[in-house]
């Protein structure tokens, strides 16, 4: 078995790769909310209820089961959430009424949260040492995976005669043979360690040299999903329904256009110093979400996408910044632990103004709904801003030195 096994830097992409895989799963529902809307008849707001539902769940793994990678391996975690998430595909492929919906959005949810923090562990583990990508992927795979799983679903109901079949039924096979795969192939990356048991009572553990870099980037990390999440929940609708534009293609593209684009924006400042890279990400994220409300405004669908660009390059800057600085110097045991905690805080900013924008659009309009938040959002990113320079000015994040990781 031993011989089966991947080298450190094939394990450490294929990991990655297996990363995305599962976030393009969770994007895929976007497409398909208006379709299910359509099919099943329920409104704007219970969209957003079926989209919440995966994020609740998704906290609910991530705060019993998000630390477990650090006691009993990465790879038993990592092989049984696989085959959970295989299950909520064969929920999809089953849906026929809202309830099923639901049941399917919350065992992804849980597949899903259970896996969070031991990919990012793992992630850091493989990564190596003089070249350290680990921040880069766990930032970057949220924008790409989401985005690639809304446009692959979008381009499915577009064209394909059936495509919640083809879509999860793929999906479904995809994720039994990556539990095999993982099962078999993937290297442990961190041995066990006693407190199995305990891991599993609900908390959030952030290391105490971790916390003071921790509390700086919470704004950052709000204000950001908070976009996402309304951009998931609620994009193909606006596209729809403020623009009147019908195609699943476009509708998905604008998904895209946000998380996507995250990716280049991750790239393209990754060398910058992270508190500097958070500054200049939320202040150019800021300027892209004005653009968004002055295209609800002019009802300018081009100007909608162009917005949601620059939004999304500030927003893949504005994350790895505050990834990077969050994670440089974990121990390797509090690893999934940390990252977990963060997810944390990302998802309820990814789900909770997303509902309530679901319920306000009902009773006041996708329009002004979306222009509130967008202003929302906004505040808060300035917010961020004005604190992280305020605090490198008066008392720098002190950062601990990283340790070196030795394959073996």
């Amino acid at each position: 078995m031993r011989n089966q096994q991947l080298s450190r830097p094939a394990a450490f992409w294929s990991v990655a790769v297996l990363l995305v895989l599962v976030l393009a799963a969770s994007g895929v529902p976007s497409p398909l909310y208006r379709v299910y809307a359509e099919e099943f008849g329920f409104s704007s707001g219970v969209i957003t209820v079926v989209f919440g539902v995966y994020a609740f769940a998704l906290l609910v793994a991530l705060l019993t089961v998000g630390a477990l990678s650090d006691h009993v391996g990465r790879r038993p975690v990592l092989a049984a959430a696989l085959v959970l998430e295989a299950a909520a595909m064969g929920l999809f492929l089953a849906a026929d009424g809202v309830g099923w919906l639901l049941a399917a959005r919350v065992v992804q949810g849980l597949a899903t949260g259970a896996m969070t923090g031991a990919f990012g562990a793992a992630l850091l583990d493989l990564q190596r040492p003089e070249r350290p990508l680990g921040p880069l992927v766990n930032s970057a795979s949220p924008g790409f995976g989401l985005s690639a799983g809304a446009v692959g679903a979008g381009v499915a109901v577009q064209f394909l005669a059936s495509p919640t079949e083809w879509v999860f039924g793929v999906l479904a096979v995809l994720f039994l043979v990556a539990a095999v795969a993982v099962w078999v192939a993937l290297p442990e990356s961190s041995p066990r360690a006693p407190g199995a048991w305990a891991s599993l009572r609900p908390s959030v553990h952030v290391p105490r040299e971790n916390r003071r870099a921790f509390a700086v980037v919470l704004p950052c990390l709000a204000a950001t999903w908070a976009l996402g999440g309304l951009y998931a929940s609620l994009g193909p609708s606006l596209v729809a329904g403020v623009y009147g534009v019908e195609d699943h293609v476009v509708g998905s593209l604008v998904i895209l256009a946000l998380n996507g684009t995250g990716l280049v924006g991750s790239l393209a400042t990754q060398r910058l110093e992270p508190t500097r890279g958070m500054v200049s990400g939320a202040l150019v994220f800021a300027v892209g979400v004005a653009g968004t409300v002055a295209a609800l405004a002019t009802g300018s669908l081009a100007a909608f996408f162009v917005a949601a660009v620059v939004s999304g390059f500030g927003f893949g800057s504005a994350f790895l910044g505050a990834m990077a600085t969050v994670t440089r110097g974990v121990a390797p045991a509090q690893r999934a632990g940390l990252l977990s905690a963060v997810f944390t805080v990302s998802y309820l900013a990814f789900s909770i103004p997303a509902i309530v924008a679901g319920v306000a659009a009902t009773h006041v309009g996708l329009t002004t709904t979306a222009q509130v938040y967008g202003a929302a959002v906004i505040v808060l990113a300035l917010s961020a801003v004005v604190g992280l320079v305020l605090h490198s000015r008066s008392a720098p994040v002190a950062v601990p030195v990283p340790e070196r990781v030795t394959a073996g």
